[in-house]
């Protein structure tokens, strides 16, 4: 196991795997990255964050404290020491640098939101009101373009127990969105006029950045292993850019495998290529514990990993975070300076609150449990009905028939109060393959599942598959 703030399992090792966990949090607090004061999660959300039992992660922090690194304070939780040792000196690269659409509230299968019956606003409402008064209270000063350091600071701790990346915060950079984070990691990288890889299906918006900044996408097919790194080499052999979702691929919700994760790494190592990890939904896996970053096995300084809160905590906050590796920051820090601008900082000061305290564990445990049950229920009215589906992270992927031009049922069933995404949204232009709904899980709870699989049951049944020779023509 790596010393470093991450978190890696070995079962296999003669190590306990108590022992494992509180050399993992030792080696961060030695390192720096956990700083004293900082609130470590309980018991019961870091178990549920690594897969393991609750006494395991007990007797790892009664390691701990016997060692004299963190101390317990009940209501105010474990944190890590005060007399523990003090950060390290920040690198050069830390030093402070000099048509909308309407808001509607989401509907039955609406795909990337979270559930808006989920979230804990109460909580919420009192840490903004908190952060509001303390960013009043800031030096009437330009807030610094790369985030917050706090901010940046509880991502790297974040991503370090949960995520499995070992990053200091000089590396995090805080944006507005996705698609600035990803425009800030592509004209860092300077690849205007060359060509980057991306999954068909995939993120249409990642294509939109892409050719937006002068990189042309090049589709590359995916399986049920995820990304098919041979045929990016064979179909686009001078790309030296690859964007891809590696946690829950979007659409099709698979993770990518082990072997095409070390063909991706060893192909960018060997071209001198860049690999840009969408980290969409990663920590949203239903099952077991969340699959660790592609960054975390990064040992070539290739990877730019990508997260946002939209999925987590609201689409509304468009906060996002840049961690490239340490060799990049200096290029990317520029950028920011020149060209760039963080989200407000009372957002950013609420969000590094709600990481700190816990909240943000807390309530990522409480959303697998209800998205879990909401898509065993829509399995179960989907079922019943007789339509085959299958499973697709946080959504249902149900295949149409051949003919049945996904996008204008996508549209009736709009019209119907229901809002599926066709999948054919997601194919890059010129690509072709099976039509497809899918439904998203987050909005729909399990007293609404058999009348919305019903509703949209009967909109299936009045479609009519187009013939070949209309469809050419």
């Amino acid at each position: 196991m790596d010393h470093d703030l991450s978190i890696r399992i070995d079962r296999s090792a003669r190590t306990p795997v108590a022992g494992q966990i509180a050399a993992a949090i030792g080696a961060a607090i030695h390192d720096g990255r956990l700083a004293p004061g900082a609130r470590l999660p309980s018991w019961h959300d870091l178990a549920a964050q690594l897969g393991v039992a609750r006494g395991t992660v007990r007797a790892a922090y009664d390691s701990l404290r016997d060692q004299q690194l963190i101390v317990t304070a009940g209501a105010a939780g474990t944190r890590v020491a005060r007399q523990a040792l003090p950060a390290r000196t920040a690198p050069a690269a830390e030093r402070p640098a000099t048509a909308p659409a309407r808001r509607v509230a989401p509907v039955p299968f609406q795909v990337g939101v979270p559930g808006q019956d989920v979230f804990p606003f109460k909580t919420w409402s009192r840490i903004m009101g908190r952060a509001a008064r303390a960013a009043a209270a800031q030096p009437l000063a330009y807030p610094d373009p790369r985030g917050e350091p706090v901010l940046r600071g509880a991502i790297a701790a974040y991503l370090g127990i949960a995520r499995g990346i070992a990053c200091h915060p000089s590396q995090v950079f805080v944006a507005n969105g996705y698609a600035a984070a990803l425009g800030l990691a592509l004209r860092a990288l300077r690849l205007d006029g060359r060509t980057a890889w991306v999954e068909d299906p995939g993120y249409a918006s990642a294509r939109d950045v892409l050719l937006h900044y002068g990189v042309t996408p090049a589709p590359v097919p995916i399986d049920a292993e995820g990304l098919d790194v041979a045929a990016g080499v064979a179909r686009a052999p001078d790309a030296l850019l690859a964007v891809v979702t590696p946690g829950q691929q979007a659409p099709l919700g698979m993770t990518l495998s082990l072997a095409r994760r070390h063909a991706l790494l060893d192909w960018a190592a060997a071209r001198g290529a860049w690999i840009v990890e969408d980290d969409y939904l990663g920590e949203l896996q239903l099952q077991g514990r969340a699959t660790p970053a592609l960054a975390a096995r990064d040992r070539a300084g290739r990877v730019l990993h990508i997260g946002t809160f939209s999925k987590t905590i609201s689409p509304a906050l468009r906060v996002a975070f840049l961690v490239v590796p340490p060799a990049l920051a200096p290029a990317v820090a520029e950028v920011a300076d020149v060209g760039a601008a963080a989200p407000a900082p009372a957002i950013q000061f609420a969000i590094e609150e709600f990481l700190r305290d816990g909240h943000y564990l807390r309530h990522l445990r409480h959303m697998k449990r209800v998205y879990a049950e909401r898509r065993a229920a829509l399995d179960a009215a989907l079922r019943g009905l007789g339509l085959p589906h299958a499973e697709a992270g946080l959504s249902v992927l149900l295949p149409l028939a051949d003919g049945v031009d996904d996008a204008a049922l996508a549209a009736r069933a709009r019209g119907a109060g229901l809002a599926p995404s066709p999948l054919s949204w997601w194919r890059a232009p010129g690509s072709s393959g099976p039509g497809g709904l899918l439904l998203g899980v987050t909005n729909v709870a399990p007293a609404q599942a058999q009348a919305a699989c019903a509703l949209l049951a009967g909109l299936l049944r009045d479609a009519v598959p187009v013939p070949p020779a209309a469809a050419d023509g």
